[in-house]
Order: structure tokens, then sequence, then C-alpha cells
């Protein structure tokens, strides 16, 4: 699952960085409004974490732009501001939660699972299915009848965001968004690399599932 984390306060934005990632997000992080409302429109998020005092382009507009451009991805809104007009503000511009700081972790952490409920391709359960495939969220293992597998953390996001999606077909380039990010220098060959390797693991299970090639496009599950 992918966290856009948009905050100038460069220590807050890292702290909550490595605690999203302890809990296996990926996180990518933008320090001001006009990056974070570039970043956050790509699409490629399951959650975006906003403050609103931001350099450039405040929370607010980027939050109402967002809306205007039929983005529906959870917004979680930061301020250190608790007046009441300005969170009926971030509410009515089209935020999913508020949270004013100092907040604590465990707060954070119970709105982001709360709010990435609230979608139903997300996470309803510890697991995800196809075919005769298990994917466990909590262990991190791809399962068939009695066999299972570990997951390397990249392995695991490929597969999760493949059983999201079911029999879609991603593209090598929404693959290397969603699992590399904006900041990384992966390229394709990243991509069939891991492809490679979950191909040798639903080898080894005995699966009917295959991640299939659509030749000029990309890769989608198939039974």
């Amino acid at each position: 699952m992918r966290v856009l984390i948009v905050e100038d306060e460069i220590r807050l934005a890292q702290t909550l960085r490595d605690l999203l990632e302890m809990e296996r997000y990926t996180v990518d992080i933008s320090h001001d409004g006009e990056n974070g409302l570039d970043n956050a429109l790509s699409g490629i998020y399951d959650i975006v974490i906003l403050d609103v005092m931001l350099p450039k382009l405040d929370g607010f507009s980027v939050l109402r732009r967002l809306r205007q451009n039929k983005q529906t991805v959870p917004v979680l809104m930061l301020t250190a501001r608790s007046e009441l007009t300005d969170r009926v503000e971030g509410l009515d511009c089209g935020a999913d939660y508020y949270l004013t700081k100092p907040f604590e972790p465990k707060e954070l952490l119970a709105c982001i699972r709360a709010l990435t409920r609230r979608q139903p391709e997300l996470r309803l359960s510890n697991t995800l299915s196809f075919g005769d495939l298990q994917l466990d969220l909590d262990a991190v293992t791809l399962s068939c009848g009695e066999k299972s597998v570990r997951l390397s953390r990249r392995e695991f996001d490929m597969m999760e965001l493949f059983m999201q999606n079911k029999q879609s077909v991603l593209t090598k380039e929404h693959l290397l968004l969603k699992l590399w990010g904006y900041e990384s220098n992966a390229e394709d060959n990243n991509v069939e690399v891991y492809i490679s390797f979950l191909r040798k693991k639903l080898d080894y299970l005995r699966s009917s599932v295959r991640i299939k090639t659509i030749r000029m496009v990309g890769y989608c599950l198939e039974q």
C-alpha cells in the first residue's frame, strides 16, 4: 500500500515515513504543496497525509484541486491549528479525517487503517485470494493448498497489487510508479525481474494461476 506524505517539516515527514515503513507501507514525501499535488494527481496512492500549512500551495488548495480532478483518494489532513473553522474548512474541501498536531502514532495508524478500509479494493481482511492462491497480508506469505512460500517485500507488494486488481492489466509504468515511486531510478527491467521471481514462486507452489504478459501493454493474473 503506497502513502504520500505532503509535509514541509522535514523531521516530522521523516518520522512519519519511518513509522509507516515499519508497518510495511511504501511511502513517498513531498515538501511543498505544488509537488504534493503533482504526485497526488498521479492516482498511484492509496492514501494522502496532507499538512495544511505548506509552501507554494496550502493544503486546502491542494485538496480542492484533487477533488476538482475527480481524485477520490482518502486524505488525512494534519494541522497545528485546532480552531473549529479550520477543521470545518478541511472537511468541506473533501478531507476524510483531520488530526491536530501533536498526535499519537497509534492514532495516526488507526486513522489510516479506518480510511483504507472504506475502499473495497483494499484490505478488508488479512488475506487476498485469487484462484487457488491465498496472500497472507500479516505473514507476508503466498500459499496454494498446503504449500506456502514467504515473499520479499517487493514481491509481496507486487502480488498484492495484482490480487487487488484481479484480472485487470497493469502496465509497467503503473507498476514502477506504484512500487518504486517517482524518486526511484528503477526501470522496466526491475519490473521484469520481479515478475520472473513471482513466476518461479507460482511454479514452486504448483498453482493454476499465472502472470500473463500482454505484449506492449503489461501484465495480469489469469487462471
